[in-house]
């Protein structure tokens, strides 16, 4: 096996080296020598069988380097973000709870004096922006501002919850409990009312005027992983469970659930992805493949696995992997349940993707379809 090993990184190194071998001997008596090379490379190289051939032993020499834990050469990964000091944080003085010391009714100007301008704004359900707020995805807030430039909407995963009962990022759930009482089962709007799904991973109360979500990590012995606060009157305009489809809110939820997604990587002591237009394609077409023909699979009704479309689409990966949800409210519902999916908290956390794409599109009912296609690029 050492032997196969030492092998296969001669022709990794060869391979590398080659033009500026090539460039070298270009004016010596060898220069024949490297032209008739060429030739016969590119000659070896039109031959559809060889071509295949060299596809698969790379696709098995990639699986053999991830099986032994061995990096290829010429992959470059992310360095690991630098540690941003956690702000102090300070019991409420007027609500329940706050996130990075920001509550609800707080004014926009003193929000963004205490913690710097957004990283990105983006539509969300509420008809109003998320506006992120973070050091290289630490510290990650969203803050939603009303008409008038006060606090509406806040949210977090990370270690930024305060609260006047001392529920905090990995309190159990029991803890919560008992400290807000049963959680509701329903919400009202108008006169109707909407029910919520009985086997939940996250609880809504009403504390303050506001409608608190505590989601909950079943990997973590179901203790406070995530907390969205929205505005009562904020969570009231909108109609029903779903908000009205839109192209700036299918953008806003692709955004937010990369964002997401690296807030979470972060909270794992991981390098954040970086965004792909290309792969972003891939994604959204298979979500609106998914939300017109009323299906949900990996799988596309053409039989195309997720790899097979990002092969079609010219996207050369040397490892990748999907994620899908389905008829999740929004972006943040959506990277919760995901997080509590093993096979998808397994894309999201690992190590070695280095890229992201994520696609939205919605059903007749606005109900949201998201894909997100996670790869690291072939290093040739």
């Amino acid at each position: 096996m050492r032997r196969l090993i030492v092998f296969i990184s001669i022709l990794f190194i060869i391979y590398a080296s080659w033009p500026a071998l090539e460039k070298g001997l270009a004016n010596t008596e060898y220069k024949p020598v490297i032209d008739r090379i060429n030739s016969e490379v590119a000659a070896i190289k039109d031959n559809p069988g060889v071509s295949a051939a060299i596809e698969s032993l790379y696709e098995g020499i990639t699986n053999l380097a991830g099986q032994l834990n061995m990096q290829l050469p010429l992959q470059q990964k992310q360095p690991q973000p630098d540690d941003v000091k956690k702000p102090d944080l300070a019991a409420p003085a007027g609500h329940t709870f706050s996130i990075h010391n920001i509550e609800l009714g707080d004014i926009k100007n003193d929000v963004e004096q205490q913690i710097g301008a957004p990283k990105r704004s983006s539509f969300n359900e509420y008809g109003i922006p998320w506006h992120a707020y973070h050091e290289n995805y630490q510290s990650f807030t969203m803050v939603g501002y009303d008409k008038h430039n006060k606090v509406a909407g806040l949210y977090t995963n990370q270690d930024l919850i305060a609260a006047s009962n001392n529920i905090k990022l990995g309190s159990s759930k029991q803890a919560v409990l008992e400290q807000l009482g049963e959680p509701l089962t329903r919400i009202q709007k108008g006169m109707v009312y909407y029910q919520l799904q009985e086997n939940r991973d996250y609880d809504i109360f009403l504390v303050d005027g506001s409608y608190v979500t505590i989601f909950y990590d079943k990997h973590k012995n179901n203790t406070v992983t995530a907390m969205q606060i929205i505005r009562k009157d904020i969570e009231q305009n909108k109609q029903g469970f779903y908000a009205e489809a839109s192209d700036p809110l299918k953008e806003g939820f692709e955004y937010q659930l990369f964002d997401l997604t690296n807030a979470s990587r972060v909270n794992n002591n991981l390098p954040v992805l970086t965004w792909d237009d290309h792969v972003k394609n891939t994604a959204r077409k298979h979500s609106i493949d998914m939300a017109e023909n009323q299906y949900f699979n990996h799988t596309n009704l053409e039989g195309q696995s997720p790899f097979d479309r990002m092969k079609e689409d010219d996207i050369r990966f040397s490892v990748a992997g999907e994620n899908l949800a389905y008829g999740q409210f929004s972006s943040v519902f959506a990277h919760e349940g995901l997080m509590n999916s093993i096979g998808h908290r397994e894309n999201i956390l690992r190590p070695d993707f280095e890229l992201l794409g994520v696609g939205v599109a919605f059903n007749s009912k606005s109900q949201p379809y998201f894909t997100e296609n996670f790869y690291t690029k072939r290093a040739f």
